[in-house]
């Protein structure tokens, strides 16, 4: 099975001032898994706010989510831990 590929947002996008506040909507949460050394399961993330384009996560410093012993548990972690950032994002916007 191959990995799946992180892609990042290469551009940047200056988005006008919005006038509605964020819904979840607003973001996508890119949840999946890679398998360490010691061959336990490790969540990989990826939350990006699609109204500007902003990767909220991964970021310099970031935790590592896991390891955790099946690949479901790890998916799930990673998905869990993106929907907190996607709620302390809507309650407490990040410029």
């Amino acid at each position: 099975m191959r990995k799946p590929k992180l892609a990042y947002a290469k551009g940047i996008h200056h988005a006008a001032p919005r006038t509605t506040p964020p819904t979840e909507q607003d973001f996508e949460i890119y949840a999946s898994y890679q398998v360490n050394a010691a061959g336990l399961y490790i969540g990989t993330l990826k939350v990006v706010r699609k109204t500007d384009g902003r990767l909220l996560f991964p970021f310099a410093g970031a935790p590592v989510i896991g390891p955790f012993p099946t690949r479901q548990e790890a998916r799930n972690a990673a998905d869990a831990y993106g929907s907190k950032i996607v709620a302390g994002d809507i309650v407490n916007p990040e410029t």
